[in-house]
């Protein structure tokens, strides 16, 4: 397949609501007829949601079929959005790279899954309940999410320095009985990463996952940094429009939501999830097979990411983020050997709804 699936007229149609919608603070409707190409429906997607900026690449059979920019990356300065080089908050598909992380280290013998956590930090508060890495990496353990304004957190931590910050907190239940979102829990899956390794965690994972795969341009989110081509980040108004987004510290959420990347960069990864080279293939079933809770229940939730089946009953790991000015979606279909990554700079954006109409495209 071309990487441009439709006219270049039509999109800039879509295009021209599409700043109509950002500048006059309305929100502007398409006509709701089915999108006859994946371009198509990326184009009405951003003018629905008013989204200013998104990248998209796809790859097949571990070949990239279509990678495009839609939009900018910087509204003021007319920066357009390259998917090669634009870097994106990519949020929570952080964990799914963290995951990886934490899998080189099983491959190693030098961390076990079912081990207590207490094991590789003996020093962390002790809580009414042990709870394993699994339970942690699977949201089961009972470790709590954000609360109040923390999401925005704008002072520079450490690792462990934000571990502080809920450490002291009880459990929310006995582990493995509920799920509970957090991205707390992975605070404390990089913490014994870069124990274990005996070096940060950037630099660990940069070291084993980034490098060998060539995902140069995937890196932590430094708040007091200028780094190049990142896009900025954007906030919807209530009324209508969009608004640059306030500045944040993701550093010390590293593992559960603190770095940046491009849509080829997480295609390149999404492929080691089909055809592992870093990783072995008895790892990569742990990090992808859903928990089971006490009741009997699937969490749909391995280690790091979701498992679902498509329509046709194949497999589907997935991973969505959603950060300051953040929307991502990451989406694996082993069977299929398809693969796709999108990225937005704008939150709140009900990115799952794009990736089912591209999964449609690509996969069905």
């Amino acid at each position: 397949m071309n990487r441009k699936l439709m006219r270049k007229p039509a999109f800039n149609a879509l295009l021209g609501l599409f700043i109509v919608a950002l500048s006059c603070k309305s929100t502007v409707s398409t006509t709701q007829v089915k999108p006859k190409t994946p371009q198509e429906s990326v184009a009405r997607f951003m003018v629905t949601e008013q989204v200013p900026g998104m990248a998209i690449s796809v790859s097949k059979h571990g070949k990239l079929i279509w990678s495009e920019g839609f939009g900018y990356a910087d509204i003021t300065n007319k920066i357009k959005v390259s998917p090669d080089s634009t870097l994106f908050r990519i949020a929570s598909i952080s964990k799914s790279i963290s995951a990886v992380s934490l899998a080189t280290l099983v491959d190693a013998k030098k961390i076990h899954l079912d081990s207590s956590l207490y094991l590789y930090l003996p020093n962390y508060p002790k809580k009414a309940y042990d709870f394993t890495l699994r339970q942690v990496g699977g949201h089961t353990a009972g470790i709590r999410h954000y609360r109040g304004r923390e999401f925005l957190l704008n002072k520079k931590l450490s690792i462990s320095e934000g571990i502080s910050i809920f450490k002291n907190d009880r459990l929310l239940f006995e582990p493995q009985t509920k799920f509970k979102y957090s991205t707390y829990g992975w605070n404390l899956l990089s913490e014994v990463i870069q124990t274990v390794a005996k070096i940060p965690f950037g630099t660990y994972t940069a070291k084993t996952i980034f490098e060998p795969l060539k995902m140069e341009h995937t890196l932590l989110d430094y708040c007091d940094s200028i780094i190049p081509n990142r896009t900025t980040f954007y906030m919807k108004r209530k009324s209508g429009g969009v608004y640059q987004g306030k500045t944040v510290c993701n550093e010390f959420k590293a593992a559960g939501g603190g770095f940046l990347s491009t849509s080829e960069d997480l295609v390149k990864f999404g492929n080691e999830m089909i055809h592992p080279k870093i990783i072995s293939p008895e790892v990569l079933k742990e990090l992808v097979t859903p928990q089971i809770l006490t009741t009997g229940k699937s969490t749909h939730y391995g280690v790091g990411f979701f498992s679902y089946n498509t329509k046709n009953n194949s497999p589907k790991y997935s991973h969505s983020g959603g950060g300051v000015g953040a929307s991502t979606l990451l989406l694996i279909y082993p069977e299929e050997d398809v693969v796709i990554a999108i990225v937005s700079n704008l939150s709140n954006v009900p990115i799952s709804k794009l990736g089912s109409e591209l999964e449609a495209f690509f996969v069905d």
